[in-house]
């Protein structure tokens, strides 16, 4: 039998030498936030924890405990028979659950018994996600952020792909909160995660970046759609150099209608999200743009939204909170598409490596 235990702090830094994480917890825990990766193998699903959370309140400990056991060892069996049949004696898995170990437990005696080398999570998933909170703001500072600044639609993200798909390194927040970070941004049919979700998505990213390599990032606010960017990590990213994104008008206009594609396919989906500047712009300028979407106008309100709101407020925005946006150094992809974008890509990690080097 081999069951040994972790602290949170441990796990932080060990997480990769495990083969299996596993959640011990329901499914609508495991489905808020859960370690990166860690596949969800309920001791207790969610209907039987709400069953023997009632009667331990409405009857007593004992007879809640008596009834969860027995829930409890069907399932165990029933995670063995489906993914422990196959796997080799040197298997090595953490589990956890939620803080007191109790459920984790009976699935990691149970599997210690069998003769596998088991690691239970101290203090469970509460304490690994207070340990997270406390590393990014280690893990932020260290970096040598490359700030993709830029107005709406001058195509930070095709560019931040780009790089990427040359083999620099990028932290993409659009990417890690499911949402394009403007009024307009949310993505149909796609959910963004919970705010500790996207906490531990930020976490597990940090903590495979390279310090002696610079990290490109969008010039992002505090708030991606609903879910905020830890504060250490846009003071890191605020303070770092600025490249300044431009691109024609035209070409803006042309790469939003192209991103934004499902806008200009459901007009009534796109009036619904311009009710979201009622309050900034004035009732009778969002009614304005909703008859011309609906008139199937989609280009003049989309221009219009450009230069009259969210280029004020970005290049604003820009000035007051990135200390080195004024030093930016310009560039300039020669059109909107994936090409030119690669090129400029190209062209930046060029210059990097040859700065590098002298």
């Amino acid at each position: 039998m081999s069951l040994t235990t972790i602290t949170a702090e441990e796990a932080l830094r060990r997480l990769d030498e495990f083969d299996t994480l596993i959640d011990a917890r329901s499914e609508d825990e495991y489905a808020e936030d859960h370690l990166p990766n860690a596949v969800n193998w309920p001791t207790l699903n969610n209907e039987e924890r709400k069953l023997v959370g009632t009667m331990y309140k409405q009857v007593n400990a004992f007879e809640a405990s008596k009834r969860g056991a027995a829930m409890a060892a069907r399932n165990i069996a029933s995670h063995i028979e489906r993914e422990v049949l196959n796997k080799p004696k040197g298997w090595k898995p953490l589990a956890y659950c939620w803080r007191g170990g109790k459920r984790s437990g009976s699935l990691s005696l149970v599997l210690s018994q069998i003769g596998f080398r088991i690691t239970l999570l101290e203090g469970g998933y509460k304490a690994f996600r207070q340990a997270l909170l406390e590393d990014i703001p280690r893990l932020a500072p260290k970096f040598d952020w490359r700030v993709i600044c830029g107005t709406t639609g001058s195509g930070k993200t095709r560019l931040l792909q780009a790089l990427e798909k040359s083999g620099a390194q990028v932290l993409d927040l659009e990417a890690l909160a499911n949402h394009r970070s403007s009024v307009l941004g949310a993505i149909p049919g796609v959910p963004q995660p919970s705010q500790k979700h996207f906490d531990t998505r930020i976490w597990d990213a940090l903590r495979r970046l390279d310090p002696a390599r610079p990290v490109f990032v969008e010039s992002e606010s505090k708030k991606v759609g609903n879910v905020a960017v830890p504060a250490a990590l846009i003071e890191a990213m605020r303070a770092g150099q600025c490249l300044n994104l431009l691109l024609p008008d035209e070409q803006r206009v042309a790469l939003l209608l192209e991103d934004y594609d499902f806008f200009v396919r459901d007009s009534e989906a796109f009036c619904e999200r311009l009710d979201a500047l009622t309050q900034l712009r004035g009732k009778q300028v969002v009614e304005d743009w909703k008859a011309q979407v609906r008139a199937g106008q989609i280009e003049p309100v989309v221009r219009d939204l450009l230069l009259s709101h969210y280029d004020p407020v970005y290049l604003q925005s820009m000035q007051r909170n990135f200390k080195q946006y004024a030093q930016a150094q310009t560039i300039s992809p020669q059109d909107r598409s994936a090409q030119a974008m690669q090129a400029l890509a190209n062209e930046l990690l060029a210059r990097q490596q040859a700065f590098a080097a002298a």
